[in-house]
Formats: structure tokens, sequence, C-alpha cells
């Protein structure tokens, strides 16, 4: 069938569903270079303003599916997917634990942009791991050991790893039914029977309002189980950075220290790695579920914190790493580090989260674009949780930098957090379950 590709943009234009076969068209001509980018971007746009359906996402999903390979496992598999915060780094921690328990964690992962991390970048900030595996390697490898960790490939949904390429730089990210097609597509093209969602939403989070996420949740749990999928789906507050470390081989310190039963105390008691802890045992007890080894969830966590603490999780990691190439302990350190104290006393109300992810970005620990290097040592060391109190002259952050950091970031890093006179609830991790 021949479409015209001006009349299709003019057509959802007007608010109007496109056919499967007009998205076909449309999406492979694209793809293969028939189609120029200035009116992909204008269909983009055009999708970002008027939505697509429940069909045409359904539609999408499968055009960007069949537009490259597609796996299947032997035995169990339940992968684990987050929409991207600051300091998330909990696929280090529940994939070993889900693995040691005799499922495959097949985890396809990608690379910090913008003001998030990504998981592949945290990975390789140790020396020697490689994350770019064949297909066939990664399928075998998840089969004998039950996990294996690598960055996304071209054979997995070309079509949408060229079209997220647009949406990037056409300001067409944050669009629910293109994230829904996104994120479905490269998940049910992997193979994993199961699927456990983290989808974030907060300051640190693409998607700052709660409603935004339960939407999206809706969207990815409809064409999870369109697909035959096992799905469970957690909305995650983003209001704060997850954990004690934002910055790749801080955050891996992080991850195998908590892997070790390392808390971290801070000078108020507070253990800095609990909501990393508690949020990776909570998705791995539910991916445990749904990878048939428990009777619940809640059965699921508790095997979750038992493989945890004996220290199957840390040595399923540790295995991995050795496969993988990885010497964790070569791994880097910054040269300097600066302290940074408050400058008033109160109670920590909150913080400006995203703008933590853009300084993360200044001081090389992220990218603004895909090609901008990351330096992995950089990052920062986060002192403070919402709801402690905080004297003057307490220290807040620890910068963790090889290059000299300007007196203008040390004091746009002190005016993210927000304080109030009175003391504050805490913040709740995990807001709802589906």
């Amino acid at each position: 069938m021949n479409f015209l590709p001006a009349e299709m943009i003019k057509k959802k234009r007007s608010g109007k569903p496109l056919t499967a076969d007009e998205l076909r068209f449309f999406v492979s001509g694209f793809t293969e270079n028939e189609i120029p980018e200035y009116q992909m971007s204008a269909l983009l746009m055009a999708i970002f303003f008027k939505g697509l359906s429940p069909k045409e996402i359904l539609d999408l999903t499968q055009i960007m599916i069949d537009s490259g390979e597609t796996v299947k496992f032997v035995g169990p598999t339940v992968d684990k997917h987050s929409t991207g915060g600051v300091g998330d780094k909990t696929s280090l921690i529940l994939g070993p634990i889900v693995a040691a328990c005799g499922i495959g964690v097949p985890m396809m992962s990608g690379r910090s942009l913008g003001h998030t991390g990504g998981t592949v970048d945290k990975l390789e900030s140790i020396p020697g791991f490689s994350t770019q595996l064949s297909l066939p390697k990664f399928k075998k490898m998840v089969e004998e050991n039950f996990l294996s960790f690598i960055g996304q490939t071209a054979a997995i949904c070309p079509a949408d790893k060229k079209i997220y390429a647009l949406r990037d730089v056409t300001a067409t990210v944050e669009s629910i039914p293109l994230i829904t097609a996104s994120i479905m597509s490269k998940k049910i093209a992997e193979g994993a029977q199961g699927l456990v969602l983290d989808i974030k939403f907060g300051s640190g989070a693409f998607l700052k309002e709660k409603k935004q996420g339960l939407l999206l949740a809706k969207n990815m749990l409809r064409i999870g189980r369109l697909f035959g999928k096992k799905i469970k789906i957690y909305l995650t507050s983003m209001q704060q950075p997850l954990g004690r470390f934002c910055g790749n081989a801080l955050e891996i310190r992080e991850c195998l220290e908590i892997l070790q039963n390392k808390p971290f105390l801070s000078s108020r008691g507070v253990d800095l790695y609990a909501d990393t802890r508690e949020l990776s045992l909570q998705l791995a007890g539910t991916m445990i579920f749904l990878g048939g080894k428990s009777s619940s969830p809640k059965a699921g966590y508790k095997m979750a914190k038992q493989v945890l603490t004996s220290g199957q999780a840390l040595q399923k990691f540790l295995d991995i790493l050795k496969i993988q190439g990885g010497r964790i302990d070569e791994l880097p350190v910054a040269k300097f580090t600066t302290k940074i104290q408050s400058v008033k006393s109160g109670f920590v109300q909150g913080f400006d989260t995203e703008a933590i992810g853009w300084i993360l970005v200044g001081l090389k620990a992220g990218r603004k674009i895909i090609s901008d290097p990351v330096d992995p040592s950089c990052g920062l060391e986060i002192l403070i949780k919402m709801g402690d109190e905080v004297k003057k002259g307490d220290l807040l952050f620890v910068v963790h930098h090889n290059d000299p950091v300007s007196a203008s970031t040390l004091k746009a890093l002190v005016e993210t957090v927000v304080f109030a006179k009175r003391r504050c609830p805490k913040d709740q991790l995990i807001s709802k379950i589906l």
C-alpha cells in the first residue's frame, strides 16, 4: 500500500486514529530511510499533542517488535524496568537476588541521558566489564547462569531506537503513548515471561505527577497482558535521590555494600542505604513470585531477604562480574572530594531532584547528549533525607570530582534542598502497586 506521509501527519494532527497499515508504512519508511526525519518529527509532535488510541498503541508496539529480532528463553525468566531517576540502582541488586533463586533475569538496559542515570554506565564504570554481548551469548548466559547484563542492541526493536533518538531532540519524550510503545516493545521482544515495572514520579522523574505515572502504568499493564506477560507495576517516588550515592562507580560501591549487608548510618542515625535496599527487595520479591518460585509477592520478599542476607546474591553478582570481565577491585575513585555544609537550620522538606541530576551531568557523571563522555568516578554522596532535622553547619553533600567545581555549582547544590521550620513527613517510597 502507498500512503502519503503528509496526509497521515494531517490526519493525526486532526486527532484521527491511524490504521495499523498506515503506522507500519510510516515507521518502516522512517527506519529504512525512505521517510525523512522532518516528516517523522512532525508525526511525533502530532502524537505528542493528540495522543494515540489504545489500538494505535498496541499496533505501534507490535510494529516496533517486528522491526527486529526477538528472543525466547528456556525456563522461567522475569525482567524489571525502571522509567529512570536520580540514584536509581536497584537493577544491580535485585538482578543477583532473583537469579540466585533460579529465575532467569535478562537485564537489557540503557545509558544515562538527561538528568537520569543509566544501568549500562554504572556497569561500565567497573574496569573490563563488557555490556556488548551478542544475542545468542546473552541468551546462553541467562539460561546457564540465570543473569546477564547487556546494553540495548540494534537487533532488538531498531525502529524504536531510531525513533527515540529523534524524540530526544524534538521534545517529544514525555508522551505516554510513545513511552508505552517504546518500553513495552523492547521488553516483549527481549523474551522474559514476567515483567516488573518501576514507574517513577516526582521532581527527579520524567513524569512529575503521580496521575501521569498512574496513566502510564495502566497503559503498560494493558499492553503487557495483551501480549500474554505476567506483569506487576510499582509507582514509586522520585522526590529525593535514591540511596546514598549518585554517580556510576559510587553507585556500584553502594550496591556492593548492600549485597554485603552493610548499612551506612548518617550522623542522625539514618541508614542511607535503607531506601535502595527496601525497594530492591520489594521488586525482587514480586519478580520471584512472577517466576513461580513463591506463592505470593510477600513470600517472595521473604525469600529475597534471605538470599540477600545469606550472601548468595553477592556471590551471584561476583560470578556475573567475572564472566563479563569486570574487575571490581579496580573500581575508579575520584581525585578530590568537596564537603558541602548547610547554611541554615531546619527540617528537610524535599529536594529539587531534577536539579541534582543536572548538577551530576555538569560533574560528568551523566550526559546531555548520547555522545557526551562520562567520568565514572564522579558523583555525589547525599547525607540527608526528607524529614531529617538539619543544623547550620551540618554536612549535606560530598562532591566526588576530578575537575575543579565552581562556587556557583556548589551554591546551586545547596539550593536544591528545601527546608521547612517544622518537622516534615518522610517520603513514601512505594505509592501504589498494580
